[in-house]
């Protein structure tokens, strides 16, 4: 790691108190145990001390993969999974025409988050940390 080491008890990361991430956090509160999970993962994600080398992993990891194999494609692929009634047998109680553009929003769910352009600003902020 290149640089001074700034890990200081006077350089202590800041909550996520009054901030939109944790708004937003409080919003997402009690939908299913899973998305619970999520919000633990991400205020744990939000409130750790990193590294330039875990920053940068981070970032990537979250939205930052050209080809989608990250955080934001991993949600996109639920999405497509929780809209299609082949794999959600909830959507067959819905009529044809229902369940059919329902899978069709979350096609589109998917092919949208997984686009490459909306991968590039995170993977320009994972580049623009320099590591040895």
């Amino acid at each position: 790691m290149t640089g001074q080491h700034v890990h200081t008890d006077g350089n202590a990361v800041p909550p996520v108190d009054d901030t939109k991430l944790n708004n937003l956090l409080d919003d997402l509160d009690d939908i299913h145990p899973g998305i619970d999970l999520i919000r633990d993962g991400i205020r744990l994600l939000a409130s750790s001390r990193h590294d330039l080398d875990t920053t940068q992993l981070l970032t990537v990891t979250l939205a930052g993969s050209p080809d989608g194999t990250d955080v934001l494609g991993l949600i996109a692929h639920l999405g497509a999974r929780l809209t299609n009634p082949d794999t959600n047998p909830a959507l067959r109680t819905l009529g044809f025409e229902a369940q059919k553009h329902c899978q069709r929003a979350g096609e589109l769910l998917a092919h949208h988050l997984t686009d490459p352009d909306l991968h590039q600003h995170a993977a320009n902020a994972s580049a623009a940390i320099h590591t040895d």
